[in-house]
Order: structure tokens, then sequence, then C-alpha cells
């Protein structure tokens, strides 16, 4: 379990290092621990080092580390492919955000529940930067339109935008996406929309957190250089049902 602490540790570091580099304050980027396949005691030791957003992308997952985490104080983001039929079970979770709302008719239905149970919740639009066919999000292009729609949602507060970048060691290509989702916040906050903030752009993970914070991450996602290597690579999580 020392190792959880000496990673966390070191993942601060290379914070500290690439916001000083940019130019940026350090507090500026919230560390958020991807906890997908992370069992709830090494989750815990994390939260008991001081850190305290974590984000789960399976709802199965989320339901079955609930009672064990409920409490140590902690903040929960749901990360993963958000299906309508398992809007019931997140709320029941005490999700804070949702990250990865990407259609209007899902906001709908999420909108129709949390207004039943007298709820709201802060949401991220989720933008599918790198024009993947096996990524979830919006197409850049639909984003500022799904913004607006969204917006009127009372019972949904939209806080910012999330995307996964490309999976590759070129980091250029990576920026490209990072810089695409910078440039479409900073169109969204031109147009001044009602209901919409755009304080907040999730991306960056493990392998290219640096990148991201550079061209202006405030959330980064991270898992494997937190809690160890996983069975599988990061993109059979991303795609769970796409194709």
């Amino acid at each position: 379990m020392d190792e959880i602490v000496t990673n966390l540790q070191q993942i601060l570091k290379r914070i500290e290092v690439s916001c000083n580099r940019a130019g940026r304050n350090p507090e500026e980027v919230k560390l958020l621990l991807a906890t997908k396949t992370v069992p709830a005691e090494r989750i815990k030791v994390a939260l008991n080092a001081g850190q305290t957003l974590i984000g789960e992308n399976k709802v199965q997952e989320l339901k079955e580390k609930f009672e064990a985490l409920k409490e140590t104080p902690h903040t929960k983001h749901f990360i993963g492919h958000l299906q309508s039929n398992k809007i019931k079970d997140i709320l029941k979770c005490n999700v804070a955000c949702i990250q990865s709302l990407d259609r209007f008719d899902l906001a709908e239905k999420l909108h129709q529940r949390l207004q039943a149970e007298g709820k709201t919740i802060e949401v991220f639009i989720q933008v599918n930067t790198s024009d993947e066919e096996s990524k979830f999000g919006a197409s850049p292009e639909s984003t500022i339109e799904l913004v607006k729609q969204v917006a009127q949602l009372e019972a949904l507060k939209v806080k910012g935008l999330m995307t996964i970048g490309l999976f590759s060691y070129e980091t250029e290509k990576v920026r490209a996406c990072f810089r695409l989702l910078k440039s479409i916040q900073q169109q969204i906050i031109g147009l001044k929309i009602s209901n919409v903030e755009m304080n907040e752009l999730s991306m960056g993970m493990s392998g290219d957190m640096e990148t991201a914070i550079e061209e202006g991450a405030t959330i980064i996602r991270v898992g494997t250089a937190v809690f160890g290597q996983r069975i599988y690579p990061d993109s059979y999580y991303w795609n769970e049902s796409k194709g």
C-alpha cells in the first residue's frame, strides 16, 4: 500500500513541474483518481493520503464500492460511457458530476430523473476530439449546439468539457486533441450562455498529463500511475460497446 502513497507524491510532483513549465499555478489542476478495477481498500489508501476526487467508468463497480467507501470523505465523478438505463443507479451512488454526457436524449432522461428526485447534478460535455470511431463523445462541430440545448435543462449544471485524447505516443497528435477542446471551451465562454460555466477542462491521463496541463487541463484523470498497471490497456475500458 505504501507504493500508492509514493506514486501519489510522484504524480503531484509531475503536476507541479508541468504547471511551472507552463506558467500555471499547480492549484489550478485537480487530480482525479481513475479507480476502474481498483478495490475499495486501495482507493481508501489514496483518500487517506489526502486525495478526495475519484472517478469510476463502470456503473457496476460504482455500486460495488459504494458501501465500502461511503464513510471515507470523497467526491465522486462518473467518467465512463453513460447509458440511460443506468442513470438511476448512478444517482443512488451520490455521484457529484457526470463527465461523459454526449447526447441530448440522454441529457433529457437524466434531467427527468433528477427533477423527479428534486436534485441537480453537475455535468461535463464529452467531446470526441480525436475523430476515432471507437470513441464516444459529441463531435467538435456539434458540441456548442449540444451545450446550448443542455443549458435549457435546469437540473443539469454545465461546468465544462471532457475528452479522451488520441491513444498515441506521438505527443503533437495528442496535443492537437487537447488544443481543440480548449478552443471549443473558449468559443463557448465567448457566447455567455446562461446556466453554463466553462471553468473545467477534464483531459489527460497517466501517459499524457503533462501535455494536457500545458494545454489548459483543470482536471487530469490518473489511474495506472497511482494504482499500478491493469490487465487491459486504457482503450479497453473507454470503448465499452461502440461499433
